[in-house]
């Protein structure tokens, strides 16, 4: 069983700042900002390549709840980063999905080289 499934099953603990019957969002134990926080859906996916038709709903409920969660931190003004990593090279470590949200200060623009 995979790390993030054993946070939803409450194996492990975790610094949960939302949570319903689809998806948990957590801090980050790493962060590479001053609000990281990890949204995950319950359901154990791999990775993005995984997602089928019947997901869609699904990931547009992740973004609904990243909304609120940057809006309870009092950032989505501000602003804030969403980011998915799919498999090694794009630089995923977990193997179940998971949307990273960044907040905090300015984090500029992406450049990929």
């Amino acid at each position: 069983m995979c790390i993030f499934c054993k946070i939803v099953n409450k194996e492990i603990p975790a610094k949960v700042v939302y949570e319903d019957d689809k998806v948990m969002a957590f801090h980050d134990i790493n962060p590479q900002a001053p609000i990281h926080i990890l949204i995950i859906p319950k359901e154990h996916i791999p990775t993005v390549n995984d997602l089928e038709e019947n997901h869609k709903e699904l990931i547009g409920h992740i973004f609904l709840v990243a909304k609120k969660i940057a809006k309870e931190l009092g950032v989505d003004e501000k602003g804030y980063r969403m980011l998915v990593n799919c498999n090694s090279d794009g630089g995923q470590e977990i193997y179940h999905i998971h949307f990273h949200l960044f907040a905090g200060k300015p984090l500029g623009p992406m450049i990929c080289k």
